[in-house]
């Protein structure tokens, strides 16, 4: 493509332009396509899937166990009494079936360790692993949301003394789903309406500066820019721009995207202090790189009452297409009792006329209610509900990292994407920084950072005015096959790319680190030439 054609599409989504990105790459007179752009990790959790599927097994068992006498293949709902020896026998039976070995720890660590019924677990995990009945509750299976919030509580509040009570939680299809269904949510219940202001830490992933113009919701976008000579964590400054009572919502993703690091302790205490002058201020964290990071907290475990959390299971457990992501807020939070509470009783009486198909008395309709019901417009409530066995997988994925104890399986995550990370700046002949809230999951390469650090300011200064926006991504995808996403189209200030170390194996960020080496030798040759 040429370069002059390029203004064109700094317009379009970082995501739609990997694929031009791509189709660039394919061409490149190099081979091999690396292609570190979009995140999706090409790594997995292998035992809570190996439990999945034996506990189908079980349960297809269990299914045949009625209608046997019919020879055409019919099964019937699966029968609770007595199912936890049924299951104890089938364990014995199959004692060398990899994943027969996790279920049978699992049921026991839901019984032993929960205090819950494990025939009723069983019960419950294969009547939704058959998807033979819809989803009930609706906003998510019983005993699923409190092994759920076991996991929640152990990532994302992890002992903070500052949490009170209890939360609810909402299954939805990942986190896409969840941003989704709160925007949808918080304008219908008139949280947010056309012209106000909502706020978002920046650099931030793309659809959260997207979703706001779209002419449904139409709010004004207030940046909080995290400074990257404070190593991405924000100033006070700038987060005091939330005290203005115009800003309704701060939208966060912590640890941050491309950044990758989490919010530092002042910030946090910073935002409490925040929150403590802006009590109707609402937080909605994006927490999906959260157990990659170490001695992790959430804004959700300080700030309870304004805060929504959200949490995809995609990233740690190499599940992006399971679709699996969780919505919380805690029981005693500032929608259900001020914000709505608050709203104009015309406001108040056209929303219980929307929601009185559900419930005789639609005002006490808590918001996380009014997302399951908003995600079916309503009138389709009654089939609202993520699949039963996406639900399984999660509560899976969650007995999984509740189990394993010495965090083996956390440790070698962060092994993997931290070793890789150090491979591409030791190819980049180039010194990596150390931070203690450094989490590693995406790398963002300033150029101007970079640029001044290896060959001065003057450089930079040049290669301002000479590269071209997103020039560099070009040059590397025809170049050398490598595929990295504008850091510019994450909100980033600054020229930039970000890497994904999640989705390559290390040889490959060994190439990556080498083609930005001699993209930045070849424009300092060109720099040096002109100068003379």
């Amino acid at each position: 493509m040429n370069v002059n054609d390029l203004a064109k599409l700094t317009t379009i989504s970082p995501f739609e332009l990997k694929d031009e990105l791509i189709k660039i790459a394919h061409n490149s007179k190099n081979n091999t396509m690396l292609n570190a752009g979009r995140g999706n990790p090409n790594f997995l959790a292998t035992i809570p899937r190996h439990g999945f599927f034996q506990l189908g097994q079980f349960a297809l068992l269990e299914a045949e166990r009625s209608f046997a006498y019919m020879p055409e293949g019919v099964g019937g709902f699966p029968l609770r009494e007595g199912i936890e020896h049924r299951f104890e026998t089938f364990c014995q039976n199959n004692k060398t079936v990899s994943g027969v070995d996790f279920m049978h720890g699992a049921v026991a660590y839901v019984r032993d360790q929960l205090g819950l019924s494990d025939g009723d677990f069983l019960y419950e995990m294969c009547e939704a692993i058959l998807a033979c009945n819809y989803p009930v509750p609706d906003r998510m299976l019983a005993l699923s949301e409190k092994i759920v919030n076991q996991y929640i509580r152990q990532e994302m509040i992890d002992n903070n003394p500052q949490f009170k009570g209890d939360f609810d939680m909402y299954a939805v299809e990942g986190g896409t789903a969840a941003m989704t269904y709160l925007f949808n949510t918080l304008r219908e219940n008139k949280l947010v309406s056309h012209g106000d202001s909502i706020a978002m830490g920046m650099p931030i992933f793309t659809p959260y500066m997207e979703i706001p113009d779209l002419d449904d919701y139409q709010l004004k976008k207030v940046y909080i820019n995290a400074d990257p000579k404070l190593d991405w964590q924000y100033s006070n400054e700038e987060l005091d721009k939330l005290l203005d009572p115009a800003i309704k919502v701060f939208c966060l993703v912590n640890p941050s995207n491309p950044p990758s690091v989490k919010l530092c302790d002042a910030n946090m205490k910073h935002l409490v202090e925040i929150i403590k002058q802006r009590p109707d201020l609402l937080i909605i964290t994006d927490d999906v790189y959260a157990t990659f990071a170490d001695n992790y907290t959430s804004i959700f475990a300080y700030c309870p009452a304004n805060t929504i959390l959200v949490y995809s299971y995609s990233k740690y457990f190499g599940a992006t297409g399971w679709r699996l992501g969780v919505i919380a807020t805690h029981h005693s939070n500032v929608i259900d009792n001020v914000l709505l509470k608050s709203l104009s009783a015309a406001n108040q009486s056209s929303l219980n006329q929307r929601y009185s198909s559900i419930m005789t008395n639609p005002q006490d309709l808590k918001f996380i209610d009014r997302l399951v019901a908003d995600s079916r417009t309503v009138a389709l409530n009654h089939t609202a509900g993520l699949s039963t066995p996406q639900q399984v997988q999660m509560v899976l994925f969650s007995l999984f990292s509740l189990m394993d104890q010495p965090e083996a399986y956390k440790n070698a995550m962060k092994r993997l994407i931290r070793s890789r990370r150090a491979a591409l700046y030791r190819a980049m002949n180039v010194q990596p920084k150390t931070d203690e809230n450094l989490v590693g999951y995406y790398e963002l390469i300033d150029l101007d950072i970079l640029g001044e650090n290896e060959c001065g300011t003057e450089f930079v200064e040049w290669m301002r005015k000479t590269m071209k926006p997103f020039e560099i991504l070009f040059y590397l995808a025809e170049k050398s096959g490598v595929v990295l996403l504008p850091g510019k189209g994450f909100g980033a200030q600054h020229r930039s790319a970000r890497v994904s170390l999640a989705n390559l194996n290390e040889y490959a960020y060994v190439k990556i680190g080498k083609a930005i080496r001699e993209l930045m030798d070849s424009y300092y040759e060109k720099f040096n030439a002109l100068s003379k």
